[in-house]
């Protein structure tokens, strides 16, 4: 049972690491190919490497870390691969305002996208929403102040880390607003390869982030995230030289990824507050709701390829 809890536990961090940065592998593809063949193959390799272990590999480490002070860094690490659940359950229960700041992170990033990002409608409502953008600071304003105030009644870390989240965002968001924008004058030219693998390196930091928070929904386990984080991180390498443009095809796997989000977001901020959440229930939410919408996706694309083929046999 311990082996299939964690083989389900690394799956599932490994397809939402996947679904969470397609946007970041379709980028990081558009400017690979303005690149020489020597820095594609560097930024493949190196860039991976730094993507993994420093981004995914020491993030999670030093979140931990940072939520459990008394142990230190090497102590945090240590308890993370040979405690046993008595350390386990220390880490939890002190990690409770990183839970709550993680959860208030990715609820914001739902929001942002249900409200203000452009989008394939694959569910009723999602239109009518995007066409209120004006109401998203007030809805996450006000959402934020019913959890900071319930979050008041258990402490002042725990308000204090559903704040740290919503600060968490903002500046991401920030971050990533200015990279669409830079990629404008990447694409464009005249711009040394240096710079664009330095753009990426900074971009696929900024994109990973929603990943490793999201990680804590699944596991407090660094070596699990790295595993798990890892092998996503690895096949979009692979989409992004191989097959973006097929995946691009998809139009509903970022909707997927989306209500992933959501449901895991909420899921971190109720346990945060001491709701009893089973360990299965993050991967299995996520399986399910990636796959109803990659089923969406392929009966989407299938009925646009038959179009296509009944008016290429007219012709």
């Amino acid at each position: 049972m311990e082996f299939i809890y964690i083989l389900l536990i690394v799956l599932g961090l490994s397809l939402f690491e996947i679904i969470t940065s397609i946007d970041n592998a379709v980028i990081n593809a558009e400017v690979l190919s303005t690149m020489s063949k020597r820095a594609r193959r560097w930024f493949l390799l190196w860039g991976f490497l730094f993507a993994v272990i420093v981004v995914r590999g020491v993030l999670p480490l030093l979140l931990v870390w940072f939520a459990n002070p008394s142990l230190g860094p090497i102590g945090a690490f240590m308890a993370t691969i040979t405690g046993g659940p008595e350390v386990a359950k220390t880490i939890a229960q002190s990690s409770k305002p990183l839970l709550m700041g993680g959860g208030v992170f990715l609820i914001f990033l739902f929001f942002d996208w249900l409200f203000l990002e452009p989008k394939n409608y694959g569910l009723r409502g999602e239109r009518f929403f995007h066409t209120q953008g004006v109401w998203f600071f007030a809805v996450v304003s006000l959402l934020l102040a019913v959890i900071v105030w319930f979050a008041l009644s258990l402490g002042a870390m725990m308000a204090f880390g559903a704040v740290v989240g919503s600060t968490a965002f903002f500046i991401i968001h920030g971050f990533r607003q200015y990279a669409q924008e830079k990629e404008k004058k990447l694409l464009s030219g005249g711009v040394s390869d240096f710079s664009k693998i330095a753009y990426l390196e900074v971009l696929d930091s900024t994109f990973s982030i929603d990943g490793v928070i999201g990680a804590f929904a699944f596991t407090f386990s660094v070596p699990l995230i790295l595993i798990g984080n890892g092998l996503g991180a690895l096949v979009l390498r692979k989409l992004t030289v191989s097959n973006i443009e097929r995946i691009k095809r998809y139009a509903y796997l970022k909707n997927g990824a989306m209500y992933s989000i959501l449901v895991l977001g909420v899921i971190m901020v109720l346990d945060a507050f001491g709701f009893h959440i089973p360990p299965w229930l993050s991967p299995l939410v996520t399986f399910s709701i990636v796959g109803y919408f990659f089923y969406k996706s392929k009966m989407s694309l299938k009925a646009v390829d038959s179009v296509l083929e009944e008016k290429t046999n007219l012709q």
